[in-house]
């Protein structure tokens, strides 16, 4: 979760039980509380899980289902999906501010503490007991399962310290507790749930069904108030690891996630999440958009990994960091770094180590890849571009006019090359470029649409690296 914002509202004024009591306040579970918030953000009309796209139809409705129901959820889908993302909103559903016992290891709630310790002072201060009160970030923990994650760093275990300053070992003040009892009266996310051994995952059975915990013959009556969440790829059911069939059937919902089903939400992902160091316009982030679907659609790649959004994110900012070093090096003035379609170049070599290739694909992964590519950019240019006329174009190139593009070839020289700009003013009106960049990138997506459909001849050095249009 993000940390708290400057602007979030001041804690309520009560510090102590008798003034908490005296003000109205009623004690209320986190799964009651989350329901009470997400029926009034549905009934004014608020999203409730903002900046997460494509999922307002399929997966969302799931979701509150599943918090209204009051269940524990196991999120479900191959990676890059927003899983983690979806997770960590879940926060925004609960209370800002929520009443602790002030120095309670748990942050147990006023009227009901749970450990020894809280009850004990509970019954000699009274209505003095100190209150203080905890942001909703504070009430949310996550945890990455990984093989060697142990009981007791989910769990707890007994604290050695405790035990040298004289307590015995059944004394339960020995226990130091967990995420999981630390997660009481929030919310406790496990990410990547199978990669948890069997063995740790049988721990959180009394967790999940009793709401209690028992650590090493300890069996300490912990009535924990959680709503524990899970995430999991589908392979992981059967190759890394699985979820064992009793927690599995604890978990009251689970809810299938899924890739942005549309072209749109797909270009809007990469827009929303991508860390651009230079302009990309939207024609190619649509390329790589598409991309990125076609690789989803590839028998060439194993599917049953993914394609991440994280590729296409970091494709996006692979190009607008292309286009900066070209900025750079042609010390070009004024006007932010833009990419053009030959910065595309740079997304294969860079990223082709985030796929997984089919076995019998192993040495085609460089054709495979360019090859998606050149249909992803022929795609985008029908798609943008269908219906204006490139013949003039064309026949200023038959004529010998030759347009040079590349990573040392600035957006001026580009421009420079056409003799007669008026041929190119119909794709710079429709794809809205008003920039020298916007300008050269709009006509290097033309030419290559016409190269990509055999109407204008290219040719790419090698020993210059420049790419020539004639």
């Amino acid at each position: 979760m993000s940390s708290r914002t400057p602007t979030a509202a001041a804690p309520p004024a009560p510090t102590t039980v008798g003034r908490l009591r005296a003000s109205g306040h009623r004690r209320e579970s986190v799964k009651s509380e989350m329901r009470r918030n997400l029926l009034g953000a549905l009934r004014d009309g608020r999203d409730p899980a903002p900046g997460l796209l494509g999922f307002g139809a399929t997966v969302l409705p799931q979701l509150e289902r599943a918090l209204l129901a009051g269940h524990d959820i196991v999120l479900l889908g191959e990676r890059g999906q927003g899983k983690s993302r979806l997770l960590r909103t879940l926060p925004l559903l609960l209370d800002e501010w929520t009443p602790v016992i002030d120095g309670a290891e748990l942050g147990e709630h006023p009227f009901d503490p749970i450990t020894p310790e809280s009850r004990r002072r509970a019954a000699e201060l009274g209505d003095a007991l100190p209150v203080a009160w905890r942001h909703r970030d504070d009430r949310y923990l996550e945890k990455l399962a990984t093989p060697d994650t142990s009981v007791g760093d989910l769990v707890g275990d007994v604290d050695p310290v405790k035990v040298a300053e004289g307590r015995s070992l059944g004394d339960p003040e020995t226990i130091h507790f967990g995420l999981v009892p630390r997660a009481h009266r929030g919310i406790m996310a496990v990410n990547e749930l199978p990669d948890l051994a069997e063995r740790i995952q049988v721990a959180l059975l009394n967790v999940m069904e009793e709401r209690d915990i028992q650590v090493r013959g300890h069996s300490l009556r912990l009535p924990l108030d959680v709503l524990l969440v899970a995430s999991s790829n589908p392979e992981d059911y059967t190759n890394r690891g699985r979820i064992i069939t009793p927690l599995k059937d604890r978990f009251g919902a689970e809810v299938r996630t899924h890739y942005p089903l549309e072209l749109d939400d797909e270009v809007a992902v990469i827009r929303q999440e991508s860390q651009l160091v230079g302009e990309v316009p939207d024609h190619l982030l649509e390329v790589l958009a598409r991309f990125t679907r076609l690789l989803r659609e590839s028998t060439s790649v194993d599917q049953s990994s993914g394609v991440s959004a994280r590729f296409s994110i970091a494709a996006a900012e692979t190009v607008a960091a292309a286009a900066l070093r070209r900025s750079a090096i042609l010390h070009e003035p004024g006007e932010r770094a833009v990419a053009r379609p030959v910065d595309l170049d740079a997304v294969i070599p860079v990223l082709r180590g985030k796929l997984e290739f089919e076995s019998g694909e192993e040495g085609r992964e460089d054709a495979v890849l360019e090859h998606l590519l050149r249909r992803a950019t022929a795609d985008t240019v029908r798609g943008r571009l269908g219906g204006i006329d490139l013949g003039p174009l064309v026949s200023l190139i038959d004529q010998g006019t030759q347009v040079v593009t590349g990573d040392d070839v600035s957006a001026a020289e580009l421009l420079g090359s056409l003799a007669d700009a008026e041929t190119v003013a119909p794709v710079i009106e429709r794809l809205g470029a008003r920039t020298e960049g916007e300008r050269a990138s709009a006509v290097e997506l033309a030419l290559e649409g016409l190269f990509l459909a055999r109407r204008v001849a290219k040719d790419t050095g090698d020993d210059d690296g420049r790419t020539v249009y004639g």
